[in-house]
């Protein structure tokens, strides 16, 4: 049986023009890899939404990245201040992984 060992998914949605910023947090608390995934549309506490592909004004994305426990926190603390005054989601749940070494 492989081995497997416990590290944090991070997710974060955010308007695409954020992601740079966001991206700069990132390597700023020395996470290597993350993954940029575009969403096409969804829905809040505040309604519904859908990308405008006119204006790209509600094109958002979803940014994914495995950290250990150490790093998410300090992730997290980087991005709260932005949390409410961008409007960003953040999810962070345990996840197991093969190769461990790598996050």
């Amino acid at each position: 049986m492989v081995a497997t060992v416990q590290r944090k998914r991070i997710e974060i949605l955010v308007d695409n023009p954020l992601i740079p910023k966001i991206i700069n947090y990132v390597k700023q608390v020395d996470i290597s890899g993350w993954s940029v995934i575009k969403i096409a549309s969804g829905g809040g506490r505040d309604g519904r939404w859908q990308q405008d592909e006119v204006s790209g004004a509600a094109a958002k994305s979803l940014i994914l990245m495995i950290a250990n426990q150490e790093k998410a926190a300090q992730l997290t603390d980087a991005l709260a201040p932005l949390l409410d005054s961008h409007s960003l989601l953040l999810t962070i749940a345990n996840v197991e992984v093969v190769r461990g070494d790598r996050f």
